[in-house]
């Protein structure tokens, strides 16, 4: 089943109200080989890619999660009675994998001893300090580290945008079931030309179609540039 698929409330998603959120992209989760290799998962860098040159060039926040463990398994709780042994400090699996965007001001989110990127971090007193209210979420697993983290976040009302191009999951079932369920009440399912045409650049003929596109969705009408 299709998720449900709602206009992009265009007057609230600003450059200074907004993040991009990118969970877990860790070689771990997804490097060819990995123990947690998720199908598709490298396909995903130059799609995560131009989403975070769209908010860089706003000067919108990038944030980077790492999901980590300690070495002696001590922080893994009940998690590996479904997972094998992954993302351990000090080690490989944690870093990003290459070809991701990265740059030395980019946000990190690190310790991440849960799924869901709120529970035991900063994340949240970050983007409440910064007066984040919408944050855009991509990278893996749609199913379980993105699903738990936009739940949360919509607890916490965050709004939640989350571009089905830019996440994947362990499997096409996974991935249906994970939009479809995000898309009933926790978060606005969309695409990456959907959200790059949010804030286009100035003066571009990007203006024109972004104000067609929220017309044709029937929201308000384009906010005055601030």
């Amino acid at each position: 089943m299709a998720p449900l698929i709602r206009p992009l409330p265009v007057d609230r998603i600003r450059p200074d109200n907004t993040a991009v959120l990118v969970i877990d992209m860790e070689r771990d989760f997804v490097d060819a080989g990995a123990v947690q290799e998720t199908p598709g998962g490298r396909a995903l860098v130059p799609v995560i890619n131009r989403l975070i040159g769209w908010a860089r060039h706003h000067a919108a926040p990038v944030i980077f999660t790492h999901e980590m463990h300690r070495a002696d398994h001590s922080d893994y709780g009940i998690e590996l009675e479904f997972d094998p042994v992954h993302c351990i400090e000090g080690t490989p699996g944690c870093e990003l994998t290459d070809g991701l965007d990265v740059q030395p001001h980019d946000w990190r989110i690190r310790n991440k001893r849960r799924y869901d990127s709120f529970v035991g971090t900063d994340l949240d007193l970050l983007l409440r300090s910064r007066r984040i209210e919408n944050l855009v979420c991509c990278g893996v697993t749609t199913h379980c580290c993105v699903l738990s983290t936009v739940y949360s976040a919509r607890h916490l009302d965050y709004r939640a945008i989350v571009p089905a191009d830019a996440v994947a999951a362990v499997s096409p079932a996974h991935q249906e079931a994970a939009l479809l369920c995000m898309s009933d009440v926790f978060a606005y399912i969309t695409d990456v030309a959907s959200v790059v045409a949010l804030w286009p650049s100035p003066g571009g003929a990007g203006v024109w179609r972004c104000r067609l596109r929220a017309r044709r969705c029937g929201s308000v009408p384009w906010p005055p540039r601030r």
